[in-house]
């Protein structure tokens, strides 16, 4: 049976709809954003893990969101230039989403019911990860403040089992 994840879709920062099937036998990793954040250095660790494991099948799925004491305010246009300008972003940044609420994108819908946080299905704050395996199915939920290179050990075991 194919992956509910598989069957969603998503708007990238430049306004074109991406199937997340695009990235079936990859590893996905999926992190709410925000420029304006204590964490927003993080992009840089993201980065890091990008350029190290793309080749090996990982890809990172960025989505602003505003929704955490509005750090992400701006339009498409501020976003992509804070992500690409400050950070060196390449890895593919999509449209600004809600992640909680009615209005939560379904992705996040999709993500929050099947890998609950701590306390609760709710996404905390800007910077919480997912971690999706090959065949679409999410397996692993981190902290916003869990840095990026803390995720290393369980990327690499993901990537094994595509290799």
């Amino acid at each position: 049976m194919e992956s509910s994840f598989y069957q969603l879709s998503a708007i990238s920062l430049k306004g074109k709809e991406i199937l997340m099937n695009t990235y079936k036998g990859k590893v996905v990793l999926v992190v709410n954003t925000a420029s304006k954040c204590g964490l927003t250095p993080q992009y840089e660790g993201l980065e890091k893990l990008y350029q190290k494991y793309q080749e090996q099948g990982l890809v990172i799925l960025g989505f602003p969101c505003n929704q955490f004491a509005n750090q992400e305010p701006g339009s498409e246009e501020q976003i992509s230039e804070v992500c690409h300008i400050n950070y060196g972003v390449t890895f593919p940044m999509f449209a600004k989403v809600d992640v909680n609420g009615d209005r939560a994108h379904p992705i996040f819908k999709y993500l929050t019911n099947t890998l609950k946080g701590l306390f609760n299905k709710k996404v905390k704050w800007n910077f919480t990860k997912f971690l999706i395996d090959a065949d679409g199915t999410p397996v692993k939920r981190f902290a916003p403040v869990t840095k990026p290179e803390k995720l290393e050990k369980d990327i690499e075991k993901l990537l094994a089992k595509i290799q």
